[in-house]
């Protein structure tokens, strides 16, 4: 009997990346589940918040590779985390960088204690990096 295929929770935003990683994944043998984080829905003074939109491109992706997409919403630590951040850097005077602080709070560290509990044995983003060692 063959071994069962590796559970791997794909972060989703609807765009090329993430969805290109999730087909290669699956291509690849694995058991993919598509995961939609919910970070922010709020419209901004000329600027309308696509995330509807997102969702919509990542469910349609999801239904085109077979694949179960979940939603977690975490826009009350996005904001927390992320967008209070931003605003205590600019107040200070400072330029900040949110894009870091989502990647380390929100994407790789609240995604992947999400995923590990609901069942996933790792976690993948469209996102590029070089790993070397292992802890």
């Amino acid at each position: 009997m063959a071994a069962a295929a590796k559970s791997v929770y794909v972060g989703m935003s609807g765009g090329v990346d993430s969805s290109v990683a999730a087909m290669l994944l699956q291509r690849q043998g694995y058991q993919v589940t598509g995961v939609y984080m919910k970070n922010w829905t709020k419209d901004l003074p000329g600027m309308i918040c696509p995330w509807a939109e997102d969702l919509a491109d990542a469910k349609r992706v999801a239904v085109s590779l077979g694949v179960e997409l979940k939603v977690y919403d975490f826009e009350r630590q996005y904001r927390q985390l992320v967008v209070d951040y931003m605003i205590r850097e600019y107040q200070a005077g400072r330029t900040p960088n949110p894009d870091i602080v989502c990647n380390q709070e929100v994407k790789f560290k609240l995604f992947l204690e999400a995923a590990l509990r609901d069942g996933a044995e790792l976690i993948a983003t469209g996102h590029y990096a070089r790993v070397s060692g292992r802890r």
